[in-house]
């Protein structure tokens, strides 16, 4: 109670200051109203929050066996309703593809966007981008009744001579990928990711290059048929996404998620890492900002 009533006094706050400095510049809003009405108003004018995410993406944004939207990025449109509202349930979805995510934001269609959207030099120069709230990167993704267990293990054979097949998206620069990865290994590109899981599922290939998150959460959801074989590497940044202009909503995006991960409402957060990618979070440490370390 105490955290939420900090927040909002926090909210009445950041909104005086953008009204005084609107009037004191003689600022006027523009068609939209981005700027004359900041979001964080909108939002608390209107009741709930308005989330722009996708709906066919496991583990970040999914549709359960009932039909109800779940998913990391779901978790956190949650996190801020709650941190404006108190009350996780005052967020509104809106279904979008991929290519919808930046026309939506600068059309007002929604306040924000949370659909593992990762920050670019080409993106920021259309919209402004939160603190990163995730930072995914390329895994290898073992089966559980395969020939190797680790990614040393696949180390030990190439340096032994041995073949290593390594199972990956086929893109234009799949090949130097996986030479990254494991030098010496033999790439085997495949079109679709679902043909990725099925080389490996058939033992065609030794391991699959895919994204970390999705090997957690396979990885933790059937581990009589998946390994997490500890690689990582190619780190890329997601973040919310928001209409340029409106500081004071960027602003408060930020204060929120900063300290769901690093501060008072952790556990929401850790709450969500563990039910997408079965891995529990440390609590924060006291003392030196986790940021810093």
């Amino acid at each position: 109670m105490k955290i939420k009533k900090s927040i909002q006094k926090i909210i009445v706050i950041l909104l005086a200051v953008v009204t005084m400095g609107s009037v004191l510049t003689g600022c006027s809003a523009p068609a939209n109203g981005t700027i004359g009405k900041p979001t964080l108003q909108k939002v608390l004018d209107r009741g709930h929050l308005i989330v722009g995410t996708g709906s066919t993406n496991v583990p970040w944004h999914f549709k359960d066996a009932s039909g109800k939207l779940v998913g990391f990025d779901i978790e956190m449109g949650k996190i801020i309703a709650t941190a404006i509202f108190g009350d996780p349930t005052k967020v509104q979805f809106v279904e979008q593809s991929p290519d919808a995510r930046i026309p939506n934001l600068l059309t007002d269609k929604v306040d924000i966007t949370f659909q593992f959207m990762t920050i670019s030099p080409a993106r920021l120069q259309k919209v402004a981008f939160s603190i990163p709230y995730y930072t995914e990167g390329i895994g290898l993704i073992l089966p559980t009744g395969g020939k190797y267990k680790s990614f040393k293990e696949l180390e030990a054979a190439k340096a032994a001579g041995k073949d290593v097949t390594i199972a990956i998206l086929q893109n234009v620069d799949s090949a130097k990928s996986v030479q990254e990865i494991l030098k010496g290994a033999k790439d085997d590109q495949y079109g679709d990711q679902g043909l990725v899981y099925q080389a490996i599922d058939s033992n065609r290939a030794d391991a699959g290059a895919v994204d970390l998150s999705s090997i957690m959460w396979l990885a933790s959801q059937q581990p009589d048929k998946y390994i997490n074989s500890g690689y990582a590497g190619h780190p890329q940044n997601y973040g919310a996404a928001m209409r340029t202009g409106d500081q004071i909503w960027i602003n408060f995006i930020n204060g929120v998620l900063l300290d769901s991960m690093t501060g008072a409402t952790y556990q929401l957060y850790n709450n969500a890492y563990a039910k997408y990618f079965g891995v529990q979070l440390p609590v924060p440490a006291i003392g030196k900002p986790a940021m810093f370390h």
